[in-house]
């Protein structure tokens, strides 16, 4: 009698949905220590180019985790890891071989503080991510680490943009802005979580047309794009905050309606 044939597989299904986001992630990393070597080489165009590309697959492994439902231990870890070197590490090297290195000592103990905050934020960001689900998961404490890469960054490409509106002190400009997001990355600022906004089925092909759109500009005004987004996001911070409070207090009160009830009952 002929036995049936067992189908050979290198890697089992289980563990193809927790290899998968961890191969984006090392791909990310890798993109990121990149960047460093483009900012050595004085290719600053591509350095920015490698830090948006790592914060754009940042963003979509997460996705993909929730969707295929591989999360694990290590993954979140690893995750941790990348963040702080493709948006914490990077970063600074790209800015301090850019500017701040005219500041001398000031300016590496500016780039070091910068990169510890953004490994207290993730170090938090792990700790808290435990947490039972509530609507706070609409929003982050702080800054995300992809977000502040990219800021610390907007005068660099500032430089390269045609939005020449207003001229810039970057010898003043850069190390402020960089203490800014420093602060802002460790703080219990609220901001929104835009990994975690559930889109309407009938909402899904108007969101695809943006995605588009948003691509098509990155491509075409790369820079100019850029700088846009991080006008607009930096105008949603208060935007965030003020939401997050209106939000929390409607919770209270319901709260606190419910437990009278329970005591009237």
């Amino acid at each position: 009698m002929e036995q049936p044939k067992k189908n050979f597989k290198l890697v089992s299904d289980k563990k193809t949905r927790v290899i998968l986001p961890n191969i984006l992630t090392l791909i990310g990393v890798c993109i990121g220590l990149s960047s460093i070597k483009f900012a050595l080489d004085l290719k600053y165009e591509l350095a920015i180019i490698a830090i948006v590309f790592a914060a754009l697959i940042d963003g979509l492994d997460g996705r993909i985790v929730r969707l295929i439902r591989g999360t694990s231990k290590v993954g979140k870890e690893l995750d941790s890891l990348t963040d702080v070197i493709s948006f914490g590490v990077a970063p600074a090297f790209i800015m301090y071989f850019w500017k701040l290195n005219e500041l001398g000592r000031i300016g590496w103990l500016i780039c070091l503080i910068y990169v510890v905050c953004v490994a207290l934020r993730l170090a938090r960001f792990n700790v808290n991510s435990g947490q039972e689900a509530s609507w706070r998961d609409n929003f982050f404490e702080g800054v995300p680490s992809p977000a502040g890469g990219v800021i610390v960054l907007m005068p660099l490409i500032y430089s390269f943009s045609d939005i020449q509106i207003l001229k810039i002190n970057y010898d003043f400009f850069v190390p402020i802005l960089f203490i800014v997001v420093s602060i802002l990355l460790i703080s219990k600022a609220p901001t929104y979580a835009l990994k975690k906004i559930s889109v309407p089925r009938n909402m899904t092909i108007f969101l695809l047309f943006a995605v588009v759109l948003y691509f098509g500009l990155l491509l075409i005004y790369t820079f100019n794009a850029i700088v846009i987004s991080g006008l607009i996001y930096f105008i949603m911070i208060p935007v965030s905050f003020i939401h997050h409070n209106n939000l929390s207090k409607k919770f209270k009160d319901q709260n606190i309606l419910n437990e009278e009830h329970e005591d009237i009952l």
